[in-house]
């Protein structure tokens, strides 16, 4: 597996999620996990996707997804699973 950790952080807005959902199914990437909150107006999603099997390489699908969050006005962060478990250990 080819796991990379994908976060969405902004202003709740309609069809956030269907918006990177669609990206991803388009582009061959499997969502294996999937957690959604919404504090007060902010809309947080994190994810944890499989790019074994993506159309695109790892950058060409996070750029992807850098314009999606530009469209809509949040910012998408799309990483490596061991560089996101390196960066958050205690």
């Amino acid at each position: 597996m080819n796991k990379v950790i994908i976060t969405v952080v902004g202003k709740d807005t309609v069809g956030i999620i269907a918006k990177v959902c669609t990206y991803l199914a388009e582009n061959r990437v499997n969502i294996l996990d999937i957690s959604q909150t919404i504090v007060q107006e902010y809309f947080n999603m994190m994810m944890i996707a499989d790019m074994e099997h993506a159309s695109g390489s790892f950058d060409e699908i996070a750029a992807g997804l850098d314009g999606i969050g530009d469209q809509i006005g949040v910012k998408i962060k799309c990483q490596r699973e061991e560089i996101f478990t390196k960066m958050h250990r205690i």
